[in-house]
């Protein structure tokens, strides 16, 4: 291989190594599968991972990623208007999406308080969610916040500013050991987690 090749090898290989779950060997045979793939389907790809950063947005009312105005359960007319479920981010709605029968919706907070990583209610979707309170028909905010230290804060904290609302807040029961973090919890674990939901 020519300079100009192994330099634009060593260029892929260390920005797949920069994904999650991706170390050096596993980003080395997926550099070489790419090689030896065919121009179609490694322009398939490249247009795919394009496609996300240029049309994939917040939803409008829920903050969770999709093309539309509206993400494909906002804007589902089955799905029951009167309960949120709060999670820290995408992922988690998506476990729980796989993991329950749950038919209501969602509110994605785009993280968790953290101070430590200067982390504040600004930097997190919770006036966007106090305003879907206050506009009416919401009856229950399920809290499913990751069950450890700053998701129980964040839990807490978003909890206290709807109290005054009046409307019911509930929490994911503690089938979930303390610690742990939705998107690798297993289905029953979470069904059974979010089925158990307790008043805050």
């Amino acid at each position: 291989m020519g300079r100009e090749a192994v330099g634009a090898v060593a260029r892929l290989m260390t920005a797949l190594g920069k994904l999650p779950g991706i170390g050096p060997k596993t980003a080395e045979r997926l550099t070489h599968y790419l090689i030896g793939a065919s121009p179609e389907e490694v322009l398939e790809l490249a247009d795919a991972v394009r496609a996300i950063k240029l049309e994939i947005h917040p939803c409008r009312q829920c903050f969770n990623p999709t093309e539309g105005d509206l993400c494909h359960i906002c804007s589902d007319p089955r799905r029951d208007p009167t309960v949120l479920c709060v999670v820290e981010q995408p992922k988690d709605l998506m476990a729980l999406e796989r993991a329950t029968n749950y038919r209501g919706l969602y509110h994605v907070l785009g993280g968790r308080l953290s101070p430590l990583e200067n982390v504040g209610p600004e930097q997190l979707t919770v006036d966007q969610l106090l305003r879907r309170v206050q506009e009416g028909g919401v009856k229950e905010v399920i809290m499913a916040t990751n069950p450890n230290l700053e998701g129980d804060g964040t839990a807490l904290y978003v909890s206290s500013l709807l109290a005054p609302l009046g409307v019911k807040v509930t929490r994911l029961a503690r089938g979930l050991p303390s610690g742990s973090v939705l998107e690798f919890a297993n289905s029953q674990m979470l069904s059974d987690a979010l089925e158990g939901r307790q008043a805050f």
